[in-house]
């Protein structure tokens, strides 16, 4: 048995930080939690002190891409350097990300189970993972990669990463099944083009029909997955409303549709705004992505704004693996500085919004009895200063299940497990 003290303790839920806390771990799970004075625990116990750091739980990215390192043709088609290598790579990113704080990451695409499997059966160290494996879309779509000169992906890159192109609804249908069965967790699908993908497809253009996407979400969650659906505006994002899927990832256009947020609110669809990745998107190499992110700056702000106003659940993902992985915490500053939320709502967004998006509110993303000892330390108090998490020698102490930890105060810190 472990317990963590002296901290003030942000537990997730929203609620006011509690000082000088305790939280007791046993195994990996948390059996208590709140004020010192109110949490007991037997002498035997392993006492860690946390004097003068903000404890809280592990953040979560709802949406990254973590094999994918470049926008480049040779890096997408895997072509850029042998197999084992760009693997070692990826550990390195889900290594580094752990060492952050975040210990669990919803991943958007391109990523097979084999890395699951490694940081379970600890090979390798890295956050909890749920994967979608493969975006799906129709001939055309986002999943359906070409070069400029017209030709697809020379051979698969891996049988354990299907192709995600799917036509009509059978194949949709198919399709779901094809993903689970390679191992997703949860279903990624685009119903709108984007800010990168090729001219002539952009924001406004739809994907999927509507029979379409009501398959792929009937078929998702009919095998007991959630669907996470890239849309930006237009048809294709209100299709995708109206299918009820679970979640809109970027959802750049909402305020132009008056009805797509009241729906999103009434069917608790959340809504994954993925700030982080337009910032890159701005200055984009490629000038008609360049041209798009920046059209949509003004509208993205509104969109979070508005969506918060009416209730919906905003959860923090950056969608930022493309441009080299940065500090995924960003993402938790910039939905206070555009999205207008509080230090707090920020924090809930990547915490307990998050687990909730993710379906796993019951293991994470809260200290509270029961859940999984997902937890971080930090040096300093994110409510006042948002950017201490962005901040390597700020995290002082990390553990996963129960698991980690570090160096608490002074002397060579310790990295998570």
């Amino acid at each position: 048995m472990k317990v963590l003290t002296g901290a003030t303790l942000i537990d997730g839920t929203g609620r006011k930080p509690v000082a000088d806390a305790a939280v007791v771990i046993d195994g990996e799970r948390i059996m208590q939690a709140g004020p010192r004075g109110s949490v007991k625990y037997p002498s035997s116990a392993e006492v860690v002190d946390l004097k003068g750091l903000t404890l809280m739980p592990g953040l979560i990215d709802c949406h990254d891409h973590l094999n994918h390192h470049t926008y480049s043709l040779m890096d997408r088609w895997e072509l850029d350097a042998p197999a084992s290598y760009r693997a070692l790579r990826t550990a390195t990113v889900l290594r580094e990300l752990l060492e952050m704080g975040y210990t669990a990451v919803r991943e958007g695409g391109g990523l097979d189970a084999g890395f699951k499997q490694g940081i379970e059966d600890g090979l390798i160290q890295g956050p909890r993972l749920m994967l979608s494996v493969t975006l799906i879309s129709p001939t055309g779509g986002l999943a359906d990669v070409r070069s400029p000169s017209g030709h697809c992906c020379p051979v698969p890159t891996s049988l354990s990463l299907p192709s995600g192109v799917a036509d009509g609804v059978d194949a949709c249908r198919a399709k779901v099944r094809e993903m689970q069965r390679v191992g997703a967790d949860v279903i990624k699908i685009a119903s709108t083009g984007g800010a990168s993908s090729r001219p002539r497809h952009g924001p406004f253009d739809h994907e999927f029909t509507r029979e379409e996407l009501d398959a792929i979400v009937n078929e998702a969650h009919d095998m007991g997955m959630k669907v996470m659906c890239h849309a930006l505006g237009g048809p294709g994002l209100r299709r995708a409303i109206e299918a009820g899927v679970d979640s809109i990832e970027h959802g750049t256009y909402l305020t132009q549709d008056p009805d797509v947020i009241p729906m999103m609110a009434e069917k608790g669809i959340f809504y994954v705004p993925t700030l982080l990745v337009y910032v890159f998107h701005r200055d984009n190499p490629m000038k008609h992505s360049r041209e798009r992110a920046r059209a949509l700056e003004k509208a993205h702000k509104e969109s979070v704004r508005a969506a918060m106003k009416a209730g919906v659940r905003v959860a923090a993902g950056t969608d930022s693996g493309g441009w080299g992985h940065p500090l995924n915490s960003r993402e938790v500053e910039l939905l206070t500085t555009v999205g207008g939320l509080s230090n707090m709502e920020a924090l809930q967004s990547a915490m307990g919004i998050a687990s909730q998006c993710l379906g796993m509110e019951r293991e994470i993303g809260t200290v509270e009895k029961g859940k999984l000892a997902d937890l971080v330390a930090v040096a300093g108090d994110p409510l006042k200063d948002i950017k201490v998490l962005q901040d390597k020698s700020k995290i002082r102490m990390v553990m996963k299940g129960g698991e980690g930890g570090g160096e608490e105060v002074g002397g060579s810190r310790r990295r998570a497990v």
